[in-house]
């Protein structure tokens, strides 16, 4: 059991070797409070909040746009479905939507919607954070969209399958390009165990009335943008293309947006030397090519999650067949996706050698959560689970921590989907924030009131002869 009473709100704040401006993340996640989007200065002060909207995630644009999602199917089984998405201004109104994937439910109370989860990107932005020159656009361009859709594929299993699709739909909402993901079932290298595995139970879930296949459980993606893999040659990088991350699978995979292969790939299968410096990724989230114009660009920057995922049997005191492979701790990982060689990274190991006093053996998220590359060199972390937000400069110091104070309704815990960070140029609406540094607390020390040195009434010496 973790601790149960702890500060919420900036806890730790360096203004000097930060990377200074806004954060964005969802207020509450899995029916929580609604809180809807917030957006908060390094002090932890909300700049504005919108509420009513959800974030699968939130993305802040210039000029106070916001994107985001109106209505959620599914409460119970994790925020897995918008009806809307949608982007808004400053002061709420919404000035862009779309819903119309598919007509969900009965003839009588059929509604169209978006059936959108986990990820989306704008045009003009490969990866929905900021990147130095390349901003989406606010009243124009495609988005790419990662949707649901219900259906069989015998390859695979021969029961219904909730599969993931990704879509590029234009301004005015029509589809321009579609991706299924089952259609690439050979692709992905499945042995032929794994396979039998799947086609017992590919991971079988509750959706309303019904018991669907999450197979892949496809948790991100983003377009490649301009990047020094194209420039050197190597066609699998192309701007165009568009790599994801499947939790369930252990996968992260680039997909050539001419063609609909994927070209390039980590897992299902980790044993292989080339992949023994990076370890088997379980339930990786937010896997990602660092936009040209941030330090790393070029490399893969993913939340590898630990906890439990995959279709593999590797622990022999493991029984079960599906998500049996099992770690009980977080890494955040940056590799060249050519050489497979990890040129930095976040564990619990690594912040210990590192950097003893951040030591933290508890970092640890099973699930959501998410990193993004600062102009700086920093590394923005979102430890999912428990409403953790912090920044790490490239040597592991900790230079800024975000707790959220935000409930969610099941666990009543303080989820946080993914956060992004944003320059203050961003938001003309607001003034320039005061920056506060904040020291972090001497726990030793650190008392609710009532307690501590004044209240101890007796000391005493072992006198030693």
């Amino acid at each position: 059991m973790s601790i149960t009473v702890h500060p919420t709100g900036t806890t730790i704040y360096n203004p000097d070797r930060c990377w200074n401006g806004y954060t964005v993340f969802q207020g509450s996640l899995f029916k929580g409070e609604r809180v809807g989007a917030v957006l908060i200065d390094m002090n932890g002060n909300v700049v504005n909040q919108w509420r009513g909207l959800d974030g699968f995630p939130n993305i802040v644009l210039p000029g106070g746009y916001i994107m985001g999602s109106i209505g959620i199917r599914n409460y119970y089984y994790g925020l897995q479905e918008t009806v809307d998405l949608v982007q808004a201004d400053w002061n709420g109104n919404i000035v862009w939507k779309f819903n119309k994937y598919e007509q969900v439910g009965s003839d009588k109370s059929s509604v169209w919607m978006a059936r959108q989860h986990h990820d989306y990107q704008r045009e003009g932005n490969p990866v929905g954070y900021y990147v130095p020159g390349m901003n989406a656009g606010t009243d124009n361009g495609n988005t790419v969209i990662i949707t649901h859709r219900n259906l069989k594929n015998s390859r695979i299993s021969e029961k219904t399958l909730l599969d993931d699709v990704i879509i590029e739909v234009s301004w005015d909402g029509k589809i321009v390009w579609e991706w299924i993901c089952s259609d690439h079932f050979e692709e992905l290298g499945f042995s032929e165990d794994t396979k039998k595995i799947l086609a017992s139970d590919p991971n079988m879930v509750s959706l309303e009335n019904k018991k669907v296949g999450d197979w892949m459980h496809m948790n991100s993606v983003s377009l490649l943008g301009p990047n020094k893999r194209y420039d050197a040659g190597d066609n699998r990088f192309h701007p165009e293309n568009l790599i994801f991350s499947g939790r369930q699978t252990d996968i992260t995979g680039i997909i050539e947006k001419k063609s609909g292969r994927i070209v390039w790939q980590t897992g299902p299968d980790y044993s292989s030397s080339e992949l023994q410096e990076i370890g088997s990724l379980i339930g990786p989230h937010h896997a990602h090519m660092i936009p040209t114009g941030l330090p790393g660009e070029g490399n893969i920057l993913v939340f590898d999650n630990g906890g439990q995922s995959g279709y593999r049997r590797t622990n022999a005191d493991y029984s079960g067949d599906l998500s049996h492979v099992f770690r009980d701790y977080s890494r955040v990982l940056e590799f060249d996706p050519v050489s497979l060689k990890v040129t930095w990274k976040l564990d619990k190991v690594s912040m210990w050698r590192n950097n003893p006093e951040n030591f933290d053996f508890r970092f640890y998220s099973s699930h959501i959560s998410s990193a993004q590359r600062l102009a700086n060199g920093n590394t923005l972390i979102t430890e999912g689970n428990i409403g953790r937000i912090f920044e790490v400069t490239p040597e592991l110091d900790l230079v800024w921590e975000y707790v959220s104070p935000y409930k969610s309704g099941i666990l009543n815990l303080p989820f946080v989907y993914r956060a992004y960070r944003l320059p203050y140029e961003w938001i003309p609406q607001a003034d320039i924030p005061e920056q506060i540094a904040v020291q972090r607390p001497d726990n030793s020390t650190f008392r609710v009131p009532g307690q501590g040195p004044s209240v101890i009434r007796k000391v005493t010496e072992i006198k030693l002869k």
